[in-house]
């Protein structure tokens, strides 16, 4: 046996059949195969962890530089002994503070978080063996990106030109870092090749925006040199908002009303569904960051809804073959006795399987859109009726007018609340909205379609008594209430042929019960999706009237308005900026467009009108409807309602006590 085998090989072969040999797909060398479409790693020039660490230490030094002016602003001001110095990364109350930075601050660390969760190191420049234990430095990191982004957010705050130079610096190169990385490593092996640069656009968009920000507002601060016009009132929006509050408007006409046009009156429904600046108000700062970054998290979670699951669906349909009706046969599914005819309709029901897919993932970004533009709207009402002094059913807002500790708490956490519910909420809504779609699509639109499998319509029609029955019991019942059971004497409705009625009751139970079923049925799915599109919408309730409180989302909605309107009142604000500078007279050379001290009425210069018919009036009338005015907002301003005397601690309208 061993000859024979051995006169097999002759002396001068050179095969070798070695065990390596035996598996001819097996890689050579110790490389590892790359599956068809994987992206391999990318491995920058330069180490993320490096640059990450240059520009932490430059954010720290920034931070330094910003508590050393601030100190020195302070001793200038007499005022600054004792304190550290470290300035605020936004004024959430300030009234007329910028906007448009804390916005954009938000919106990167938002995308941050996003970033985070999928990435391998959750500090760039640590490097961890396992991914076990990445929980604990993810949970560090969520702190340590606030305060990464800390300096950028906070040379805004100073509003001096050294700020802005560092502004300018610092954004500038986070924004260098960012697109250096993205160009140099633009695709990911994770979830899709391209999501790293997608998911971070809404981060370049906000680090785009601070370099561009920063450099204006440095050449603003030398060109104008403003430092001394910012000790002014606090500015525009508090003089516009009193002039929009005491103007005396003119009343229209009931003609002038009745004669608008159909686009006149479209517009104006329009408006009352769609948020649209007004003259006069303006948003709080936390509800325009809750609405921006509402915006960004619809934008996150579409993308990885989107991304994760529509790619794969697009493979798993190229990918089909003859061999799936052999798949399909052994769970006992035939559909053609020809093998392509039977890929060509698997790949036309993936197709629509991702066109519900799609489909659904649209219509939960436009609804969730919607309702929170919608929001937006109710946010303004119920801000302008507090402001005004009026009591709404907000729960246990009316109770107490001053803060407390609960309200303080719910006051800090409301656009993080209100971005997660954004978030959880179109997740909910694109699950439910994809099995109703599919349902409708697999079910009825297909099956009509092409003819065949009405398994569902034509287990409806087999129930045609069922339906008849019910249709007939409920037009019978409500055609006897209106010509049988009611009559009308003299204008008034009258119940008539009691007897009858109650035969007719006791008759038709049996099938009332099968009605009030389908109707509970119907109640079921409406809640559901009633539930699901207003999900997100903090300031409505999802439970009762009588268990609105239970409702987390609304109960800090009530606290956070309650703060609001305590704390950043814009007549109150008004008001103690007119106190502060009686304190502090201004001299000669002071611009004659700011309040002036001389003046016995502060607030005639604050709420100059162009109107002629105010004009024409004396001056005394002038100074009387002005004082009028400002006493008839500080009657009902929240803050100052516990601290008056009890006499006067539920005082309403014209006088009146409660």
């Amino acid at each position: 046996m061993s000859g024979a085998a051995g006169n097999q090989s002759s002396p001068g072969t050179t095969e070798d059949y070695s065990y390596g040999s035996w598996y001819i797909d097996e890689p050579q060398g110790g490389q590892e195969l790359q599956p068809e479409g994987a992206v391999p790693s990318c491995q920058p020039s330069v180490s993320p962890g490096l640059l990450h660490t240059c520009l932490a230490v430059m954010s720290i030094v920034v931070l330094l530089l910003l508590v050393m002016l601030v100190r020195r602003r302070q001793s200038w001001l007499q005022c600054g002994y004792g304190r550290l110095g470290l300035p605020s990364p936004v004024d959430f109350l300030s009234a007329d503070g910028p906007w448009v930075v804390p916005t954009a601050v938000f919106v990167v660390l938002f995308s941050s978080l996003c970033l985070l969760l999928l990435a391998e190191a959750p500090l760039p420049f640590l490097t961890l063996a396992t991914t076990s234990s990445q929980g604990p430095w993810k949970m560090l990191a969520l702190l340590y990106y606030p305060a990464f982004y800390y300096s950028l957010a906070a040379c805004a705050t100073i509003r001096h030109g050294a700020s802005h130079l560092l502004g300018s610096v610092l954004s500038w190169a986070y924004f260098g870092v960012q697109v250096w990385q993205r160009a140099e490593c633009p695709q990911v092996p994770k979830i899709y090749k391209y999501y790293s640069l997608l998911a971070s656009m809404p981060l370049l968009l906000g680090l785009g925006f601070l370099s561009l920000w920063y450099p204006v507002q440095l050449v603003r601060s030398f060109s104008h040199r403003t430092g001394a016009g910012s000790k002014r009132l606090q500015s525009s929006y508090l003089e516009e908002y009193l002039r929009t509050l005491l103007y005396l408007k003119k009343l229209r006409s009931s003609s002038h009303t009745s004669k608008r046009g159909f686009l006149s009156q479209a517009w104006v429904c329009f408006r009352h569904c769609i948020y649209t600046s007004q003259q006069g108000f303006r948003l709080p700062l936390n509800l325009v960051l809750s609405a921006t970054l509402t915006g960004t998290a619809i934008y996150q979670v579409a993308l990885l809804l989107l991304v994760g699951v529509v790619p794969t669906i697009q493979k798993v349909r190229a990918g089909i073959t003859t061999d799936v009706s052999y798949l399909l046969a052994g769970f006992g599914v035939v559909l053609s006795e020809d093998r392509q005819e039977v890929v060509k309709l698997v790949k036309y029901h993936l197709w629509a399987l991702e066109v519900c897919y799609i489909s659904a993932l649209v219509l939960s970004c436009l609804l969730t859109f919607l309702v929170l533009t919608r929001s937006l709207v109710t946010h303004r009402a119920n801000l302008r009726a507090l402001y005004r002094g009026a009591v709404l059913d907000l729960g246990p807002l009316h109770q107490s007018p001053h803060p407390s500790r609960q309200a303080i708490f719910c006051w800090m956490n409301f656009s993080a609340y209100q971005t997660a519910f954004t978030c959880l909420g179109l997740l909910v809504q694109q699950v439910i909205f994809f099995l109703v779609t599919m349902a409708l699509a697999f079910l009825v639109f297909m099956p009509v379609l092409h003819g065949r499998n009405l398994l569902l319509l034509r287990l409806l029609a087999s129930l045609w008594p069922f339906w008849l029955t019910l249709v007939l019991a409920v037009i019978l019942q409500n055609m006897a209430v209106h010509w049988v059971f009611l009559k009308t004497h003299h204008g008034r409705p009258k119940l008539t042929n009691r007897g009858v009625l109650y035969a007719t009751t006791f008759l038709l139970f049996l099938v009332n019960v099968l009605v009030g079923s389908m109707v509970a049925t119907w109640r079921v799915v409406l809640s559901a999706l009633y539930n699901a599109i207003h999900f997100s919408q903090m300031d409505l309730s999802l439970l009762p009237p009588r268990a609105a409180t239970l409702d987390p989302g609304y109960h800090m909605y009530c606290n956070f308005l309650k703060i609001e309107v305590s704390q950043a009142h814009p007549a109150m604000i008004a008001f103690c900026a007119l106190l502060l500078r009686r304190k502090k007279p201004q001299p000669s050379s002071a611009p004659q467009d700011g309040l002036r001290v001389g003046m016995e009425e502060e607030g005639m210069q604050l709420l100059q009108t162009n109107d002629p018919v105010a004009k024409g009036i004396g001056p005394r009338s002038c100074q009387g409807r002005v004082r009028w005015g400002l006493a008839y907002t500080l009657l009902y301003n929240p803050a100052l309602q516990a601290f008056r005397k009890k006499a006067l601690s539920g005082a309403r309208a014209n006088g009146t006590q409660s």
